[in-house]
């Protein structure tokens, strides 16, 4: 299970692990304060894809294309994010003032593609294997 979760709310142990998907460390937080198991700085969209994108909703459906697409090329940087979400909770930790145009709205739904087809491609070796 993926989660999502502002940088400025209460973790909680349901959270599960707790991943911060920023290129930048979130503002008004100090790195004492905020409780996370790792940051993935390499999660978050491009310098150059988030400053085109400016948290515009208007831009979000091409926002959603091209980021999806750097995450094409990063399997490095996403596999384990999945690894760790296969054995428990995951919990995306964002600093966006806008709940649901942001990176982590994105990859949240990149990632859960991601489950969907491997359990798929899963279920039809076990189904060729028998």
């Amino acid at each position: 299970m993926i989660q999502l979760k502002r940088v400025y709310d209460e973790a909680r142990p349901q959270d599960g692990r707790r991943i911060l998907i920023e290129r930048l460390w979130p503002r008004g937080i100090k790195k004492t304060a905020l409780k996370f198991d790792a940051w993935v700085k390499e999660a978050g969209p491009s310098h150059a894809l988030r400053r085109w994108f400016g948290h515009d909703p208007a831009k979000w459906d091409e926002f959603q294309r091209r980021y999806f697409a750097e995450l094409d090329s990063k399997h490095e940087v996403w596999e384990p994010i999945l690894k760790v979400a296969a054995k428990g909770p995951v919990t995306l930790l964002y600093s966006s003032h806008d709940t649901i145009h942001n990176n982590a709205v994105t990859l949240k739904e990149y990632l859960e593609s991601r489950m969907s087809t491997r359990k798929r491609e899963l279920a039809h070796a076990h189904s060729h294997a028998a």
